[in-house]
């Protein structure tokens, strides 16, 4: 995982599962965790970007 992955992860978690994954399941449960509460996004992502 690279560096500039790690600081969207934490910042803008839906913009690193976008710019991973595109246009899809993961970017929109994402997207909701993020909505619903930052926290979870991040941690989202950070499991979904995790290669």
């Amino acid at each position: 995982m690279s560096l500039l992955t790690i600081i969207l992860n934490l910042l803008l978690p839906p913009l690193a599962v976008f710019l991973k994954h595109g246009l899809g399941t993961a970017f929109l449960i994402n997207l909701l965790l993020t909505i619903l509460g930052w926290l979870p996004g991040v941690i989202h992502a950070f499991i979904v970007n995790n290669d």
